[in-house]
């Protein structure tokens, strides 16, 4: 296989999703300056943005998802700078004009003292008037626990192994949303492996999100609104500026 799973998982599960995508070129057009994306993965929203002549730099821990970002930056003569960071202890050595955090990444943060020090590191890297735009979602909304009606599962082929995955539980767990998904994997002989992965995003509201926001001098605007798809719940996006 040409690609680490992590890439092969992380394009099936995330790389489809669009809904988000005109509100970040909005705001990232609006902004006049450099973007920053947390937990850019391999490029769904950085790629996006690059294609429109926005400077963008895209910040994720993990390496194989930046080298397939960068990869793919490459092959579009696109100007991305990676960033190989954890979005809690970060040090970019510039400003950016927004910085945007899609899918929940936020939520990801391991609750409020992860949050805290993600906000202090954004302030420390937002110039005058600059933004933060992050995107919350409760996967639990309208939801009572077991996944009875299963959707159909994400799927995609790579050098002749078929990958699927699809979501069989949402249930809470200790102050988090656990999101439980079933991962099959067929090799081109017909071999197959089975695993579960589970996600853990911490409850978090928008107020809440505006006042850890608000005691590290960062003001909230109007909140904006992110639609639910068929595939997907909808987003409220917080706006923080500072």
């Amino acid at each position: 296989m040409d690609q680490p799973d992590a890439v092969v998982w992380h394009d099936l599960e995330c790389g489809g999703y669009t809904a988000d995508l005109p509100l970040w070129r909005e705001l990232a057009t609006a902004a006049d300056g450099p973007v920053l994306e947390l937990g850019a993965g391999t490029g769904r929203v950085a790629l996006d943005l690059a294609r429109r002549g926005i400077d963008v730099i895209a910040l994720d821990h993990d390496p194989a998802l930046l080298a397939a970002l960068e990869d793919r930056a490459r092959a579009e003569d696109l100007a991305v700078t990676a960033a190989c960071a954890d979005a809690r202890a970060f040090d970019l050595g510039r400003r950016v004009a927004l910085c945007v955090a899609p899918m929940q990444t936020v939520q990801l943060l391991g609750g409020g003292q992860g949050r805290g020090r993600c906000l202090d590191c954004v302030h420390a890297h937002l110039e005058p008037g600059g933004q933060l735009a992050a995107a919350l979602a409760d996967p639990m909304e309208g939801c009572d626990g077991e996944v009875l009606a299963l959707p159909l599962p994400d799927m995609g082929e790579r050098d002749g192994w078929v990958y699927s995955s699809q979501p069989v539980a949402v249930r809470r767990e200790n102050g988090a949303t656990a999101i439980e998904r079933r991962r099959d994997r067929v090799a081109p002989d017909g071999g197959r492996t089975e695993t579960t992965e589970v996600v853990h995003l911490d409850e978090l509201t928008a107020g809440q999100l505006e006042r850890e926001g608000a005691a590290r001098g960062l003001h909230a605007l109007p909140r904006r609104h992110i639609a639910e798809t068929e595939e997907h719940v909808g987003s409220v996006v917080v706006l923080l500026e500072a």
